[in-house]
């Protein structure tokens, strides 16, 4: 008889010590193993931000303040607490243990509480004496710089870690930036020669000089310097050959550019003569920075303006003159902005003014990606449209949308070639002991826009006298667009390469979808429901009003049935369209019935099954080898 093995006390403990000594074996030899299994790679960072960990020459001390009694009150900023403290510990752990990550709870009235407003992180306070909620992050580093996020906004999630990355650069990188900012307007501080008064330096102009060290370049300029973090280019006008060649080679070693062209900007008063104003027709307003552009993967006619019906803006172009729709000075809104960016994805307005328009040249060896959009309803039209106009309404003859969105500023990257492959132009010699660059040592990390209107202050800024200061007030986004665009540049390229990510909350969309098919299904029944509801109460409304008017005489039953019947009608519409909105939500009750029975039932009832035939499946194997061996040996 064939005897069968079970397995003792003694084995059972031997297995449960072999089990416990390889979950300690494992836990220190496997120690700092990560797999992100996520479908969205939540848990990964892009590996510009772990070039920025690995270059970190010093400690940044990180401090996140999170209130988690308030945050309990707010399921959402609870769980994307746990979210930004998960993504912070990650950070840690690949740092090298050059981040120091502290957590804390400020409570109120606490000496974190105070640490937290002394390093910028503010308060948010909860109504119905909810306390306050601190949800942000400070840093420190050796030469007692700080930086902070004041407020993690759930709505900025996608973009968690490219701020927080930054942060750490500028902990890590506290020199102020240096941009070059080549102009041909007059957007500096100078004398008018019209007025013989000082101009006031542009909005913008004054504000990047509060945020980065700026120095002005000569548009003759042969030479930019390599302290240079970010080279501005606004409306690069008739630029000299020396000067387009010294762009290049800036470009090529691995410079950033941001550049403004523009086919009429209105700015550019230059050729036009004050006493003969029918000179400004014959003006030459445009810029284009060619060859350059064209080399860098970059197609521009300056002599096309995006016309845009829907995004048209309302003006008034002379004194006691009703506002009309221009089709040229256009308002963008959230959906012309690329909101995947993060120069753009923050903002709700931007105003341009006869702006051009960008597309990927043929060819091109670079990444195109735009920034602003038109609508569909646009159309490119002659710069010859928009010379003396002086009635807006005048585009609209012979204007037809062609349905195409155009791009009126887009973000470029990738390696480039010089465009001047035959060497230097002529007259420029080139300093002893240095040879021209043919290809781009790094990169190309390009922002263009194809208007310069955008950054004069009629677009953008109100200025207001204050007690005999200018101030100026803004009422739409060009100047949040134009320093983002600024201070991303002027971070390295392993910083610009961290992009808007996925959320961390997903939506059920199988759920959504079945909600809104739904809908669909089940509206016009409900309208229809509610149609005969409104004639049915008016019907007895009309009949009530019969009964109780003393001067009309006492119904009669035909009329007592008819209300009868209006009345029942009425409450039978009534429970039908109660059926009718329990039924949107059924299918969705069923979908959750079905999933629990899968979960709870199903899915377990299978792998018990599974179980159970692999189990026979063993156990028919070993009893056939033991006839197979009992067979052998008689």
């Amino acid at each position: 008889m064939m005897k069968r093995s079970t397995l003792g006390g003694g084995a059972l403990l031997a297995l449960a010590l072999l089990f416990v000594g390889l979950t300690i074996l494992f836990d220190y030899s496997l120690r700092g193993w990560r797999v992100d299994l996520t479908q969205n790679r939540l848990y990964s960072t892009a590996p510009g931000t772990d070039r920025i960990l690995k270059s970190l020459r010093e400690p940044v001390n990180l401090y996140f303040f999170f209130t988690e009694k308030s945050a309990a009150q707010l399921p959402v900023l609870k769980t994307y607490g746990g979210r930004v403290r998960e993504f912070l510990e990650e950070l840690a752990a690949r740092s090298n243990g050059k981040l120091r990550l502290h957590f804390i709870d400020p409570q109120p009235f606490s000496e974190d509480e105070d640490r937290a407003s002394e390093l910028g992180v503010r308060g948010a306070p909860l109504g119905g004496s909810g306390g306050t909620l601190y949800f942000g992050l400070a840093g420190t580093n050796s030469t007692d710089g700080h930086a902070a996020i004041e407020f993690f906004d759930p709505a900025k999630e996608e973009f968690l870690e490219y701020d927080v990355v930054k942060l750490i650069y500028e902990l890590a990188n506290p020199k102020k930036p240096v941009l070059g900012w080549l102009t041909t307007l007059p957007m500096t501080p100078s004398m008018d020669p019209q007025s013989g008064q000082m101009r006031e330096p542009w909005a913008i102009y004054s504000q990047a000089q509060q945020l980065f060290n700026v120095h002005p370049l000569d548009p003759a300029a042969t030479k930019i310097d390599a302290d240079v973090d970010v080279l501005v280019l606004v409306h690069p006008k008739n630029l000299a050959p020396a000067t387009l060649f010294a762009i290049d080679q800036y470009v090529l070693k691995g410079g950033h550019i941001a550049v403004f062209v523009d086919p009429i900007a209105e700015a550019d008063t230059s050729g036009v003569d004050p006493q003969n104003p029918m000179s400004a027709m014959s003006a030459d307003k445009s810029s284009n920075l060619q060859p350059l552009l064209g080399n860098w993967g970059v197609q521009y006619n300056p002599r096309q303006v995006i016309a845009d019906a829907k995004q048209a803006l309302s003006v008034s172009l002379h004194e006691n003159e009703a506002p009309s729709r221009h089709y040229g000075i256009l308002g963008l809104e959230q959906s012309n902005f690329n909101l995947a960016d993060v120069v753009t994805a923050g903002l709700s307005s931007v105003n341009v003014a006869m702006a051009g328009y960008l597309e990927p040249a043929k060819g091109a060896t670079t990444h195109f990606e735009p920034l602003l959009l038109s609508s569909n309803q646009a159309q490119p039209l002659a710069t010859e449209r928009f010379a003396m106009l002086f009635d807006p309404s005048t585009l609209r003859d012979g204007f037809r949308a062609t349905g195409k969105r155009y791009a009126i500023g887009a973000r470029i990257t990738g390696n480039v070639k010089t465009a001047y492959p035959g060497g230097p132009p002529a007259g420029v010699t080139l300093p002893p002991g240095t040879t021209a660059l043919k290809t781009s040592a790094k990169p190309l990390q390009l922002i263009v826009f194809a208007d310069v209107d955008m950054l004069a202050d009629y677009l953008w800024v109100r200025q207001q006298n204050l007690f005999g200061q200018h101030v100026a007030q803004a009422w739409a986004n060009n100047g949040d667009l134009v320093l983002n665009v600024l201070d991303n540049l002027s971070g390295s390229a392993d910083l610009i390469s961290v992009r808007g990510r996925a959320t961390f909350t997903r939506p059920f969309e199988r759920v959504e979808a079945l909600r809104r098919s739904a809908d669909d299904r089940f509206r016009s029944k409900e309208q229809e429901l509610e149609q005969e509801l409104r004639t049915t109460e008016e019907k007895l409304t009309a009949l009530e009003s019969r009964r109780n008017d003393k001067s009309s005489v006492i119904l009669t039953p035909e009329q007592e049935r008819e209300l009868n019947r209006f009345q029942d009608e009425k409450l039978q519409v009534r429970k039908e369209l109660r059926n009718v909105r329990l039924g949107l939500d059924e299918e969705i009750r069923r979908l959750g019935t079905t999933l629990k029975i899968l979960n709870i039932i199903i899915v377990p009832a299978l792998l018990a099954v599974i179980a159970l035939l692999v189990v026979g499946w063993r156990r028919r194997r070993r009893e056939q080898h033991a006839l197979l061996q009992i067979k052998r040996r008689t």
